[in-house]
């Protein structure tokens, strides 16, 4: 079974300037999305969902929100007494220098976890990607071609846009599927196929791995040990059908959201065989004002609403006043519309104050950012 042979270590991390202001006081990891969830659930749950009950996230900075929100595990049930939800934050040790050159320098520093972890396999994760879905099926096409390291990929129509190619890593695979070539952030690529930041590989051979790469000065995870082992390591790849999102840019945090107003996505994302699981809020059931109108929009609980709101993202604790019009935006949680405000293409952080007749207007490419605590 999957469940006695695989571990899953997170890379919690990510940065990206790329995103803006939505990362100065979190994690990508930590970023909301969907009214309710943040990026992390989704990793955990496709996890959790596959039978894994050993987890380590690995963070890098500004993860007190993370902590707060995965807290024990519970939600997850990964609050056990044996394995569990373990965070691996940084931290001086002989082992641990307390800060992170690369990734291979990060699972260096988790030296101590991989080697009380008792299953054989590891899934290296990072969390900047959403999807839904098992790697039940992955796992047994990685027992049976024998190999080395399997990667996870999607296929894409087109390249990424101009700042889209943070960690974008492409993949050719022959009949077989095995991979017989990597390009790594490049801007011309034709190849469709993108590794979706999920590898799964031997523990023995991963710390092997890392421990060679670490001794030759080496801290790139993809360049200096898959591409420069590729022809050495059986590297096979899987591919995910469904839906994919990579939050890479402010314009695709933007996007992502919108999506999640698609029933498709959300038909794609929340099957009832594979639940996303978040931090449960206990809070009040949103209220509508007799001016209220809502057109296609998610609404989280808590919400106060007497304007209108179409197309958009509530999250939970947003008041809408009366003449305000929220249309095609995202208001995160505990955010303040006042009256005959007109919010489009717009991106509210946590706790902003927006003032009575206010004109904030973005577009999809460029989306306005509110930052979180702001008064405009």
């Amino acid at each position: 079974m999957m469940r006695n042979d695989v571990f899953g270590l997170v890379y919690a991390g990510e940065e990206n300037i790329n995103l803006r202001e939505l990362v100065n006081l979190r994690s990508v990891s930590a970023l909301p999305v969907g009214a309710r969830y943040r990026m992390i659930d989704f990793t955990l749950s496709n996890m959790v969902n596959s039978g894994i009950r050993n987890i380590g996230i690995i963070p890098k900075k500004n993860y007190q929100s993370l902590i707060d929100h995965v807290g024990s595990g519970k939600e997850w049930d990964l609050n056990r007494k044996n394995d569990g939800l373990f965070i691996l934050p940084p931290y001086d040790t002989f082992e641990n220098t307390g800060s992170y050159n690369g990734l291979v320098d990060t699972i260096k520093g988790a030296a101590a976890y991989l080697r009380r972890a008792r299953q054989k396999y590891c899934l290296l994760t990072g969390s900047y990607t959403l999807y839904s879905g098992t790697y039940n099926e992955m796992f047994e096409q990685h027992i049976d071609t024998g190999a080395d390291i399997t990667i996870l990929y999607n296929e894409e129509k087109k390249c990424a846009e101009s700042g889209g190619h943070f960690k974008d890593l492409r993949l050719t695979l022959n009949d077989d599927g095995r991979v017989t070539d990597m390009q790594y952030k490049s801007q011309k690529s034709s190849e469709k196929k993108v590794a979706m930041d999920v590898y799964l590989i031997r523990k023995d051979l991963l710390e092997y791995l890392v421990d060679d790469a670490m001794a030759h000065g080496k801290y790139n995870l993809i360049t200096d040990v898959f591409i420069k082992n590729i022809k050495s390591l059986k590297i096979y790849g899987y591919r995910h059908n469904g839906y994919v999102a990579r939050l890479n840019s402010t314009s695709a945090y933007y996007k992502t959201n919108m999506d999640f107003l698609r029933p498709e996505v959300q038909e794609d994302l929340f099957s009832k065989d594979r639940p996303i699981h978040t931090k449960v809020k206990d809070g009040a059931p949103a209220k509508y004002g007799q001016s209220a109108v809502v057109k296609n929009s998610l609404i989280g609980s808590g919400c106060i609403i007497e304007g209108e709101v179409e197309n958009s993202i509530l999250f939970r604790g947003v008041y809408v006043g009366k003449g305000a019009k929220i249309k095609n935006s995202i208001v995160m949680q505990d955010g303040r519309v006042y009256e005959n405000t007109s919010l489009d293409q717009v991106i509210v952080d946590k706790r902003v104050n927006v003032r009575p007749y206010s004109n904030l207007k973005g577009n999809e490419s460029y989306p306005l950012i509110i930052p979180k605590g702001a008064v405009v």
